[in-house]
């Protein structure tokens, strides 16, 4: 994978060559299915600004994630990267008879590190810094600009310092205030439940690295799911020693026979769970799955051998050979079983892909509770009944048990039964009759169970939905927002405000834990990953919502309810659900909805058609939801043409002029051409330069 990730990157950085100037590096990022967030780390202040949050979150708190095991350090969402602006007025630099390159050139050349000196004075050898890095934003006024001859201009005669941030192209809302959240991402061979422990007992530490009055919680937590399922291996285990022992005692009744099968249950999980370790796997849904499904099978074996003992018992052998007999008596069917059942999940091994990340785990867990249930029975179970159990007094085997007489009785019984019979007596003759007579017909009974079982067979295959794992019904769902393209992000920002009102007044405010929302882009100017979110423009949005546990809700019906009424309040709007627990998200490989249609054509505009005629057959089938087409398709751009003749007879700087056209005084070289629907206001512009060939 590292060879892999080293070609890549090599790959990139040749590609950057053809990109246009300015353009930020692609980034390499290794990645799998099981690199998804599993939880958010908030920031949230009554008194600080966005940019401040921003900066603790960046300098302070993201540092620290390197000494949390298991924790990568994605940077945080929902500010901007601290920037010093210097704002020049245009009159003043003409005034001066300036340029905006001589502005940036001088600002570039006092604002440089310099490598540090030597100097030997006396005994000493002293090292020699320069103050060439400019520390406070105030003193970027004192910049000189034009020296030499005449009077000096410095930044301060032609403009301003403001120490701010970079131009908002998003914002993070959490309950609908404004906000910045770290994404808590664990590493692919990390355990989700120990990164989880792990970042909640770092917490305090956490917050100790920022001010007070800056909160720092984590919301959204995925091991929830893996907590759960742990309580529910605990509580089948429990329940299985339970059940097992009762039985035991009922049939055997030995209460050390019962203490011999309940101790392999424990034991046989605990030898699972260090194999899963010795292999690489960690607790997770998957592995605490095949667990719980081995419980009920890993006490049969216990069970079979106790009971096997006790029946040699009672022929009057010695303990000894009597554990010894017994236990040579059902070795072979013990290991045929146990192969049978290692059979059925042997198909795991050949698997590739995300299946395989999935199901082998599943695998492995019942495979080796297995074969430590099976070991022990041959094992443990012999020794634990050589200690605890007493010799049984000299009886006979229950099938040798009837003489020649007594088997005579029963069978007269059998073949006249006894009138007026109640109880059970009269259930077995019902019975009896019943089989009787079925066996009587066994060419069509057996006939007519083989053509019934194929139709039902039939009947689930066709009429019952298919699926990797089933549909849970989580207190937690996500949601894409997307206005009309271009819209601008403080415009889409009071529309998602307005969704999670909706959403607030379909479940009750106060049954609302909390809200996330990502509102725009992510800003270009910081080294942040879109893998973590992936908006396509200032329109769009992404929401997370978690409810309370105790609030009783069907999230299909809700997600019906809030279609309806999003699409009365937002008409223009448009909106989908995607996967947000940590299961559906690893099945899902990166993909937001269930069903993806790609349309490829060398023309975008022709293959927009097509996608519009696929998406309209698709709208007509019923049980499709959230049918749309996610690219911008019609983002709206004002073209600036200019003509590239009139601009060389002015002189003007043909590379320069596209981007700094404000200050030029002959404003006619420019000629502005607007396409597009400019109907709307609340779009944000985006312009482009285009040199007209006179040719």
């Amino acid at each position: 994978m590292a060879q892999a990730a080293a070609e890549v990157a090599n790959n990139v950085s040749r590609a950057k060559a053809y990109m246009p100037e300015g353009t930020v590096p692609p980034q390499v990022v290794r990645f799998d299915a099981s690199s998804v967030p599993v939880g958010q780390l908030v920031f949230e202040s009554q008194s600080r600004s966005l940019n401040e949050i921003q900066d603790y979150a960046s300098s302070r708190v993201r540092p620290m994630f390197s000494r949390i095991p298991g924790v990568s350090s994605p940077p945080p969402f929902g500010g901007n990267q601290r920037t010093v602006i210097i704002k020049v007025n245009p009159q003043l630099v003409r005034s001066y008879q300036l340029t905006p390159e001589e502005v940036i050139k001088s600002i570039v050349t006092n604002n440089q590190p310099s490598p540090a000196g030597n100097i030997r004075i006396g005994d000493k050898a002293l090292m020699t810094p320069v103050n060439s890095l400019i520390k406070r934003p105030e003193d970027f006024l004192n910049i000189p600009i034009r020296v030499g001859s005449g009077t000096t201009v410095f930044v301060r005669d032609i403009g301003t310092v403001e120490d701010g941030a970079d131009v908002t192209v998003s914002y993070a809302l959490v309950n609908g205030r404004r906000a910045v959240y770290i994404p808590v991402v664990k590493k692919s061979d990390a355990s989700t439940l120990d990164v989880v422990n792990n970042i909640r007992k770092a917490l305090p530490e956490l917050r100790a690295a920022v001010p007070e009055d800056v909160k720092i919680s984590y919301e959204f937590d995925q091991s929830v799911y893996v907590t759960n399922a742990l309580k529910s291996l605990v509580t089948e285990g429990i329940l299985g020693a339970v059940l097992t022992g009762l039985m035991v005692l009922l049939f055997l009744r030995d209460w050390r026979s019962v203490i011999i099968v309940v101790v392999t249950i424990p034991i046989s999980i605990l030898s699972a769970v260090i194999m899963l370790n010795l292999c690489g796997q960690t607790i997770n849904i998957m592995t605490l799955s095949g667990l719980a499904l081995a419980i009920g099978i890993l006490v049969d074996q216990a069970t079979v051998t106790i009971e096997n003992i006790h029946q040699h018992l009672e022929t009057g052998k010695p303990k000894a050979v009597a554990i010894w007999d017994a236990c040579k008596e059902i070795v072979f069917p013990e290991f045929l079983i146990l192969l049978a059942i290692l059979a059925v999940f042997a198909p795991a091994f050949v698997m590739s892909g995300v299946p395989r990340s999935m199901f082998l785990p599943l695998s492995l867990s019942v495979g080796f509770a297995m074969i430590a249930s099976f070991l022990l029975s041959q094992t443990f179970v012999p020794v634990l009944a050589n200690w605890l159990l007493k010799s049984h007094p000299p009886h006979e085997a229950p099938t040798l048990a009837l003489d020649a007489q007594e088997r005579h009785a029963m069978i007269e019984e059998g073949a006249h039964p006894v009138k007026n019979a109640t109880g059970f007596e009269k259930f077995k003759q019902r019975y009896s009759s019943v089989l009787e007579k079925i066996l009587n017909r066994r060419g069509l009974i057996v006939g007519g169970y083989l053509v019934g079982s194929l139709a039902i067979i039939v009947a689930c295959f066709l009429f019952i939905g298919t699926d990797i794992l089933p549909h849970g019904n989580s207190h937690q769902f996500q949601m894409r927002l997307r206005i009309p393209d271009g819209t601008r992000v403080e415009r889409t920002e009071m529309a998602t405000l307005k969704v999670l009102d909706i959403i607030k007044e379909s479940v009750g405010k106060d049954n609302v834990e909390i809200s996330s929302a990502y509102v725009g882009t992510v800003p270009s100017s910081y080294g942040t990953s879109n893998i973590f979110v992936f908006n396509s423009g200032p329109h769009e949005a992404v929401l997370q919502v978690s409810l309370k546990e105790e609030h009783p809700v069907e999230m299909d019906d809700l997600k019906e309810e809030l279609r309806a009424k999003i699409a009365k309040a937002l008409p223009a709007a448009s909106i989908s659900f995607e996967p947000i627990e940590l299961t559906e998200k690893i099945m899902s490989q990166g993909a937001s909805t269930p069903i993806e249609v790609t349309v490829a054509a060398k023309d975008i505009k022709e293959a927009g058609r097509f996608a519009n005629k696929i998406r309209e057959r698709m709208l007509k089938i019923d049980f499709l939801r959230d049918v749309q087409i996610p690219q911008p398709l019609a983002y709206p751009v004002l073209n600036v043409t200019m003509n590239r003749e009139r601009a060389g007879q002015l002189g003007l700087p043909r590379r320069r002029l596209p981007v700094r056209w404000w200050p030029l005084p002959h404003p006619a070289v420019l000629r502005i051409k607007i396409s597009g629907s400019m109907s709307r206001k609340d779009w944000p512009i985006r312009c482009r330069c285009r040199f007209l060939n006179t040719r």
